[in-house]
């Protein structure tokens, strides 16, 4: 018997808060305008205090008392705050924005020789300088998503065996845990490196039952916000078919991830096998390539059961060899909404090239509770158990 941590079937409500807001954020209102009548009077500020946001050409000199306390000026990102010599420095509110990228060619081929100036980024639009380029390994917190539903039942030792490969292809920082889902998402094993506790918590999933993807993801991506040890972080979730059990709907789902600031999002369809329907299977590829689409990651299909193992080595190829981008948005975080990014990457005698990150994200402004930012957490072990197959 085990024991398996299970998600709280909050993420509903928390989806339907978030339904019917728009991708500008919250709308702002606006007083009337008052009117001023004769018998009011207007005080005028001091012409005795410099309120000019510009060093003093003689910093020695005394700077003019006026008959009232002197107030900071203030600009457009806070208040500016007047230091020693006379200078003053403005106090932006910015916001660090951090882009795993892959680049290919036109023959879909990964580039990995590109220098920081080879990069341009853009927010709505808006060029962006980049404060912080990496090309390296860095470790990642990894979460395995695995679809237990009934029809998955005769993929399971493929799964298995692909989830673990991938473990043992990635960096060895790499923090990982296991959750399978069908109508309910559970928890197998939490976060570890340890190859034989994944191997563990991979054997007691048991197939059964519908196939809640959206309901899965959101739980995860918060698992990760809140526990996750590394900043990189990727979801890849294996299935074979359609969500039919989920709460949230695909878009809903992308919405309450991008309000996480949230992981890549990796994807294997096992839409292959005689008995796949083909219109079922179609849509089951669109969502998965939207979702990896939105995210930056990357979505896979093989052909049959042999292909699977093969499909892991890719992804690790992938993730371990990303360009890691961070600037700091000149939009503050404070007017909230839906940020468009795009990279554009150029380099001489390479031809086009396509690079592959997130479209986009919300803000996360620090503090913030309100519903955007998910409230999916993980219960104490629930007394739901299953059977440990030899």
């Amino acid at each position: 018997m085990h024991l398996r941590s299970r998600f709280l079937p909050c993420v509903a409500a928390a989806i339907l808060l978030a339904g019917p807001w728009t991708a500008t954020g919250w709308a702002k209102q606006t007083a009337s305008p008052q009117t001023t009548s004769a018998a009011q009077t207007v005080q005028q500020p001091s012409l005795t205090v410099d309120r000019d946001p510009v060093a003093s050409p003689d910093p020695d000199a005394a700077a003019p008392v006026g008959s009232g306390a002197e107030q900071a000026p203030v600009g457009p990102g806070g208040p500016i705050q007047k230091g020693a010599g006379g200078k003053y420095t403005l106090r932006t509110d910015a916001y660090e924005v951090r882009l795993n990228a892959t680049v290919l060619d036109s023959d879909g081929k990964s580039i990995l020789t590109l220098g920081k100036d080879d990069f341009h980024v853009f927010e709505d639009g808006a060029p962006q300088v980049i404060s912080s380029f990496r090309h390296e390994d860095l470790p990642v917190s990894l979460g395995i998503l695995i679809d237990s539903s009934g029809s998955m039942y005769d993929k399971r030792a493929a799964v298995e065996e692909t989830a673990l490969n991938l473990i043992k292809l990635s960096n060895t920082e790499d923090e990982a845990f296991v959750v399978d889902f069908s109508w309910e998402a559970f928890i197998d094993t939490d976060f570890t490196n340890d190859i034989d506790k994944l191997r563990q918590g991979l054997n007691y999933i048991k197939s059964s039952g519908g196939t809640a993807v959206y309901d899965a993801l959101v739980a995860s991506a918060d698992y990760l916000s809140k526990n996750a040890k590394h900043p990189k972080q990727v979801l890849l979730v294996v299935t074979d078919g359609e969500d039919n059990a989920s709460s949230a709907t695909l878009e809903q789902a992308i919405r309450r991830i991008q309000d996480l600031d949230g992981p890549v999002i990796y994807s294997i369809g096992l839409l292959f096998g005689e008995d796949t329907d083909k219109r079922e299977s179609r849509h089951a590829r669109r969502v998965l390539e939207t979702l990896s689409e939105q995210t930056g990651g990357a979505a896979y299909f093989p052909k049959s059961i042999k292909e699977v193992n093969s499909v892991a080595a890719m992804m690790a190829q992938d993730i371990r060899t990303q360009y890691t981008i961070s600037y700091h948005s000149t939009k503050p975080p404070a007017l909230g909404g839906y940020r468009q990014v795009h990279v554009d990457a150029k380099a001489k005698g390479m031809g086009k090239l396509s690079v592959r990150t997130r479209t986009g994200y919300y803000p996360r402004v620090s503090g913030d509770s309100s519903p955007t930012a998910g409230d999916a957490t993980v219960a104490a072990p629930s007394t739901r158990s299953t059977d440990v197959r030899p």
